[in-house]
């Protein structure tokens, strides 16, 4: 496990409650909102209430990686795809440059006019291209409390979740940058059983609580990726609310699983944390009983991570958000290393910027449920919120806001926030 170096600050000034310490120097992709001539996209890092412009620095020689430029660009694609020695050395420089005691950034007054930008005066953009995006289902608490819910409860597990990853492929079309309001998706749905399904707005619109890693590695189709060697092809994490329409899924989910109820939406944060800022807070997945087979067998006991999330959900008009939720990565039954394996063990090929989301976080209590579906089981206890309103599930107006972050010896490292508002349904004239 690597050790926090707690003597190392910045000359920038930092609250102690802020994500975005000198430990964790995230990357995004943001361009300048206030000056339209400096309005292009490009690659920084979060520092405090800051974003540094790492273009800049590339520029003026202080960043200089093996077959770059790379940070000139609307994508992080190419930084990350150049390789872990790339991540190494731009993450060592950029904290050297960033240190209270080195004077290039420090006493520079011009470069930190071309380098630094307010976070509020900036505009956050998708930090990735996304090739592929996949969705696991690797909580068992939330996995047994909805098989609870709608199948057997004394057998909400079905055979094959505690032999494998469970998951699909999604849409990357709709990976979706934090900020970004969601329509409320219309489908069919059924809600007599003995009628015919009818086609109408989602009723039952659902955030889903979840992470995902970005790769930062490929392979060759054909080749799996072994799984004690799968933390080598993982580049960082985000915040991810994978948005669902649960009563449009209740209708198509059989015989094929997830479809139309989760291709509008998956929503992600802003800052992508490298795996390496990360490293401090390496915890161990929860027993895995049976013994997984020998190809998702890791030799690595701190093989997840202790990450504490949150929900909070925002009315239309309300002054306050009401914290709905809060759990932690660290219960998540299958690791991400094991997702990836899984994902490649037939010879699948996944590409430098693909998601994979980890499936709703759940804890063992209700507090630390997931879903609106587990918080409110399935609307038979609505949430009441602090302004006296309630909810069974998510409704026009309102923004869910998810957060998360690691902290140990007095470090923060943090993903800042997942944003997203409900806009009303489209109408639809099928006369015409």
């Amino acid at each position: 496990m690597s050790m926090i170096d707690a003597s190392l600050t910045s000359f920038i000034d930092i609250t102690h409650d802020s994500d975005f310490s000198i430990h964790n120097l995230p990357y995004g992709i943001f361009s300048d909102t206030k000056d339209a001539a400096n309005n292009k996209r490009r690659a920084g890092v979060a520092i405090g209430e800051h974003v540094l412009d790492l273009s800049v620095l590339e520029t003026e020689g202080l960043l200089s990686l093996d077959g770059g430029p790379y940070f000139d660009q609307s994508t992080l694609n190419a930084f990350i795809d150049s390789g872990r020695d790339n991540w190494t050395q731009a993450r060592t420089t950029i904290q050297t440059l960033l240190s209270s005691n080195n004077d290039t950034l420090r006493d520079n007054a011009d470069l930190q006019k071309k380098a630094l930008f307010k976070q509020a005066d900036v505009t956050m953009h998708l930090p990735v291209r996304v090739p592929g995006f996949t969705d696991f289902y690797s909580s068992k608490e939330h996995a047994t409390n909805v098989g609870t819910m709608f199948r057997d409860p004394n057998n909400a597990l079905l055979p094959n979740w505690t032999e494998m990853p469970v998951g699909y492929n999604g849409r990357a079309s709709t990976v979706i940058v934090s900020g970004t309001d969601i329509v409320r998706p219309s489908g069919q749905l059924k809600p007599n059983p003995d009628d015919r399904p009818i086609f109408s707005a989602c009723k039952r619109l659902d955030f889903e609580l979840e992470t995902a890693f970005v790769v930062g590695k490929g392979n060759h189709i054909g080749q799996p990726i072994a799984v004690d060697e799968a933390s080598d092809h993982i580049f960082g994490m985000v915040l991810l609310n994978d948005w669902s329409a649960r009563d449009i899924q209740k209708w198509e989910y059989v015989p094929l699983g997830p479809f139309n109820a989760k291709t509008f939406a998956s929503e992600v944060s802003s800052w992508i944390v490298t795996m390496d800022a990360l490293a401090p807070f390496k915890t161990a997945c929860p027993t895995q009983e049976p013994k997984p087979l020998a190809y998702l067998n890791e030799k690595a006991s701190d093989n997840s991570f202790d990450i504490n999330l949150s929900v909070e959900l925002l009315p239309e008009n309300a002054e306050t958000a009401t914290v709905i939720c809060e759990t932690n990565f660290k219960y998540m039954y299958w690791s991400m290393a094991q997702q990836l394996t899984h994902h490649t063990i037939t010879g699948c090929k996944v590409e430098v910027g693909d998601m994979m989301g980890s499936g709703t976080i759940s804890g063992p209590t209700p507090d630390s449920y997931g879903s609106m579906l587990e918080i409110a089981w399935n609307a038979t206890k609505p949430v009441t919120l602090d302004g006296g309103e309630t909810r069974s599930f998510i409704e026009d107006g309102d923004t869910v806001i998810m957060k998360g972050y690691s902290e140990k010896d007095g470090i923060r490292v943090g993903f800042g926030e997942v944003r997203g508002k409900v806009l009303p349904a489209l109408s639809f004239d099928f006369d015409k």
